[in-house]
């Protein structure tokens, strides 16, 4: 089984990305144009300036909807004209310290918004595969269990976490409830902390750190000694669409559900990671440790298990820790320097073709 999304199986597929004009929305839209897809986006505009949306000048390769998943007549008649034959579901209040601030606009577009998502998919029959993208934190925090495994229980301590729970159990209920009656597959996937070029969302670690190297600043680290699963936004991606190719091909009537997480030796601190890409940054890049014990709770430590990504799908993670960061770098320097970021972004999609198919064998 191939590590690698095979053009032949998405060339002239119609897909919907909802959220692409986010970070690994944006990623996966320009994924999926260079495999040869029709591509629509429906999402609300950038909510960052500068944007990979604006950047890799996204609009000209997808046909543009801007709009909001809390309005389910607007993404039903998108869904309804456009007539996707499968559909990625990235929309989303994706930050835990935002969901503090805004807990109930964070249930409405992560839990309403995949309700609206998933019954536009039940009334449009062109929809054969439907893939709803979670987070590792819709799992019940015990570090006793760790890593999560997909048939952990769902839970979350804060807002953020227990919306992308409460989706989970949304998209199996409509899942048995309405679309497999109908042919069409369902899965929901989770992945770790991503991380690349082009992201410069707040509260995101590489991005923080990023966006303040880029304007001469010392980014400050409010949490150090947490342990995430940081992986490079083109792993899981990767294995989004080999998810959704598996479930075309074996059209399975209950909801499917996969992990993709990196390698042990890529969970390491923030403290690490923050200082890894300081190194490569260069020019005397340096941090400040400025802890908040009093902020917001957040999970101390987070671990996938990915046994059942390899298992059914022959996904394994292609950019170790040092790579991945190498990468994301490489990515902000161009920016810098003014070169096309969507050359520079398909350059690294063909680049992680490679080393994807090198990590299979």
């Amino acid at each position: 089984m191939s590590a690698f999304p095979q053009p032949s199986f998405w060339r002239g597929k119609r897909v919907l990305v909802t959220g692409h004009t986010g970070f690994k929305g944006g990623w996966l839209s320009l994924w999926l144009d260079r495999l040869g897809a029709e591509v629509a986006g429906y999402a609300l505009p950038p909510d960052t300036d500068p944007s990979l949306f604006a950047l890799c000048r996204i609009g000209e390769i997808a046909e543009h909807h801007v709009g909001d998943v809390r309005d389910p007549d607007a993404l039903q008649r998108v869904m309804a004209a456009f007539r996707p034959d499968i559909v990625f579901h990235l929309a989303a209040q994706p930050l835990v310290r935002a969901s503090y601030a805004d807990p109930v606009g964070t249930y409405a577009t992560n839990v309403m918004g995949t309700v609206n998502l998933l019954e536009a998919v039940r009334r449009t029959p062109s929809v054969t595969v439907a893939v709803v993208v979670t987070s590792d934190k819709c799992y019940a925090e015990d570090t006793g269990r760790l890593p999560y495994g997909e048939g952990d229980p769902m839970g979350g301590r804060d807002p953020y976490s227990s919306s992308k729970g409460a989706a989970e159990l949304v998209t199996a209920a409509y899942a048995h409830s309405f679309l497999a009656a109908r042919g069409c597959a369902v899965a929901t996937v989770r992945a770790g902390n991503v991380l690349g070029g082009g992201d410069w969302a707040v509260d995101r670690l590489a991005a923080d750190i990023m966006r303040g190297l880029l304007a001469g600043q010392e980014p400050v680290l409010r949490n150090p000694g947490a342990v995430r699963p940081w992986q490079h936004v083109l792993d899981p991606l990767r294995g989004y669409l080999l998810a959704a190719e598996h479930l075309a091909r074996t059209r399975p009537t209950a909801p499917a559900t996969w992990n993709f997480g990196p390698d042990a030796a890529s969970e390491v601190t923030v403290r690490e990671v923050a200082g890894m890409l300081c190194d490569l940054w260069g020019d005397g890049a340096k941090i400040q440790v400025a802890p908040q014990p009093d902020a917001p709770h957040e999970a101390h430590m987070l671990r996938l298990s990915s046994d059942k990504a390899r298992r059914e799908l022959g996904w394994t993670p292609a950019l170790p820790l040092a790579d991945a960061l190498t990468e994301t770098v490489a990515w902000f320097r161009a920016c810098q320097r003014g070169d096309d970021m969507r050359a520079v972004s398909r350059g690294q999609i063909e680049r992680h073709g490679g080393l994807a198919m090198k990590a299979a064998q």
